[in-house]
């Protein structure tokens, strides 16, 4: 399907990579969590960097979604325009695979697809990364909400939600290891 190469294609553009550059600060990949994401740029060049990051990783898929939605695609072809975009951002071609946990990405391809799944996730993740400080909680316990909140406030996208919560939870494995052993880094 063409529209979910081009998602995946819009997925491998890392905010965390491009805002770090144009800031002239180092490659977020080579301290820290070692992750291109705005936690780990938050921990690394403070909130005006990850803000930016957050920012990229949210919108770079809207346009190919909104694309898709104009062609009428059903839910589940959207939802693999959506797929594509997360791919993308997890494991880009031009960074040899070693791309963000998805989370950002996931929020904005959700907040065009599930606007109020999306809000309510995000809020969510607000609430438990202020109280909890530990953006891998707040990002796997968002997660998990986004399935029982699309049964009820987006039905027909239960399914590609389901899959983009595995997708993010296979990609915090290793926050789910540290989390048992409790040496998680807050944020």
């Amino acid at each position: 399907m063409p529209l979910m190469a081009i998602g995946y294609l819009s997925g491998t553009w890392l905010g965390a990579l491009a805002v770090c550059r144009w800031a002239g600060v180092g490659d977020p990949r080579l301290a820290g969590s070692a992750n291109p994401g705005f936690s780990n740029v938050l921990r690394l060049h403070g909130p005006r960097l990850a803000l930016a990051t957050l920012l990229v990783d949210v919108i770079k898929g809207m346009p190919v979604l909104w694309l898709a939605m104009g062609y009428g695609l059903p839910p589940w072809g959207l939802g693999l325009v959506g797929l594509g975009v997360l791919l993308g951002h997890a494991y880009p071609a031009w960074h040899r695979f070693r791309g963000g946990k998805g989370v950002a990405s996931a929020f904005g391809v959700m907040l065009v697809l599930t606007p109020w799944v999306a809000l309510c996730c995000a809020g969510l993740w607000t609430l438990l990364a202020w109280r909890v400080r530990t953006a891998a909680v707040a990002s796997l316990a968002s997660a998990a909400m986004a399935p029982l909140a699309s049964i009820w406030l987006a039905p027909e996208f239960v399914g590609v939600v389901m899959v983009f919560t595995l997708l993010v939870f296979g990609r915090h494995v290793l926050n789910i290891r540290r989390l048992g052993r409790g040496s998680e880094p807050p944020l």
